[in-house]
């Protein structure tokens, strides 16, 4: 499977300490079957931090979903754990590391699902200050259109990709 990353440099080499904590999936290298999405996403870093958009592909193994030797953690949709995944993962406060709905300590080498993106940021805030519960949030985001995303947090699943082709975004 192809699988694309939006960046602002080609990626050489997938250097896991230069991957920013507290994303939705907890620090990792982050891709998506949806090309335009990764253009998106580089043309973002590129207006952010300088350069130019560049999208990066790979091809991906997909055996390494069903590896024994690999931890994977698969949302096929948004649910309530997904939320609860995400929101830990994005909170700078969480500590509870050995909880299962968190990857900031990197317990899964692979997790898949949609991306937490701005369509969403509002009921995410509303959940988080206690406005609306679980279930409303669940509700909330049945009818947004999400994209997908992969993200890989350890060298182990890293192993998994190669490097496939460079493309500018114009």
């Amino acid at each position: 499977m192809l699988l694309y990353h939006g960046s602002n440099q080609d990626i050489v080499t997938v250097n896991l300490n230069r991957c920013k904590p507290y994303k939705d999936f907890g620090r990792g290298f982050y891709l998506t079957a949806i090309k335009e999405q990764a253009k998106l996403m580089a043309k973002r870093t590129a207006r952010i931090f300088g350069g130019f958009p560049v999208v990066t592909a790979f091809v991906f193994d997909e055996t390494a979903l069903s590896e024994r030797n690999l931890s994977v953690k698969i949302f096929a949709k948004p649910t309530a754990e997904w939320a609860i995944f995400v929101l830990n993962n994005r909170n700078r406060d969480f500590m509870d590391y050995s909880d299962l709905n968190s990857n900031q300590d990197n317990k899964y080498d692979i997790v898949t699902g949609p991306v937490a993106n701005d369509d969403i940021a509002l009921l995410f805030r509303t959940f988080a200050s206690g406005y609306i519960d679980i279930d409303t949030l669940v509700r909330g985001m049945r009818y947004k259109k999400l994209s997908n995303q992969y993200s890989f947090h350890t060298n182990r699943s890293i192993a998994y990709l190669s490097k496939a082709e460079v493309g500018s975004c114009e």
